[in-house]
């Protein structure tokens, strides 16, 4: 079965953090793409180890994703912003 997923990544000191969107599934590495094969790897093993115990249905149905004709179907994001508001200190 295949999984869809969104991926961002950023930059936090000398690391990139990729995130898979919406499973919440993190991982990093020294580049961009490094922090892309890890993440990939975290995502394989994190749905294998749900498929294993039997509960890949329940993970994905509470990540949003739909099944749909017998295709587990992923959320579509309409935008992924950055925002900012003032704080008083």
């Amino acid at each position: 079965m295949d999984i869809e997923y969104t991926v961002q990544i950023w930059k936090e000191g000398t690391q990139f953090i990729a995130h898979a969107m919406p499973l919440d599934v993190m991982s990093s590495g020294k580049t961009p793409e490094d922090a892309r094969k890890a993440l990939d790897e975290a995502v394989h093993l994190f749905l294998a180890t749900a498929s294993d115990i039997g509960t890949v249905n329940d993970v994905l149905e509470e990540s949003g994703y739909e099944l749909l004709d017998g295709k587990w179907v992923c959320p579509m994001w309409i935008a992924i912003e950055r925002h900012s508001t003032a704080v008083t200190v």
